[in-house]
């Protein structure tokens, strides 16, 4: 269904008294828009979702996602979750911790609660966030053959410095 013939089925088991569920599936090699998995608009999930490529959710999570790959979040899905993806874009209701390592893309009517983590955010109007944002980047190095060179102050003629 939906163009993704070679999902594995999902396994479950349980760690520390919690159930977590895995979900493996292989990419598609088609194209990137291909979905891997699919929670649709009803279904209840409580668990861990791990996973490569494209995954949508249009009903309601519990848990956690951990993916390098693309996260929809459809305009019916209510997520509470830790969220670790590179790509997120959302219409949806999400509380909870979210890292993405590309961007997240919030759509109207999309409600945010909760951390948010990314070099790149971008927001609809119509779109309500509560929460804390960091956008940050790796920090870059110099190279070792550049020397830095203290820069002088400018003052404008007629103006008169004052130490003190």
């Amino acid at each position: 269904m939906w163009g993704q013939d070679n999902k594995e089925e999902m396994s479950s088991s349980e760690q520390e008294g919690k159930e977590v569920t895995k979900v493996v599936a292989s990419s598609i090699t088609e194209g990137a828009g291909d979905i891997s998995a699919f929670v649709g608009k009803g279904v209840e999930f409580k668990g861990t979702i791990s996973y490569s490529g494209t995954v949508r959710i249009d009903g309601y999570l519990d848990g956690e996602i951990h993916t390098d790959g693309v996260l929809l979040i459809g305009e019916d899905a209510v997520v509470q979750a830790k969220i670790t993806a590179g790509t997120i874009v959302c219409k949806g209701k999400v509380t909870g911790d979210i890292v993405a390592k590309e961007c997240i893309k919030l759509r109207a009517p999309a409600v945010m609660s909760g951390s948010v983590k990314a070099p790149v955010l971008s927001m609809e109007d119509g779109v309500l966030f509560n929460g804390a944002l960091e956008m940050a980047h790796g920090v870059r190095e110099l190279p070792r053959d550049v020397s830095l060179h203290p820069v002088g102050m400018i003052v404008p003629p007629g103006i008169k410095r004052v130490n003190g």
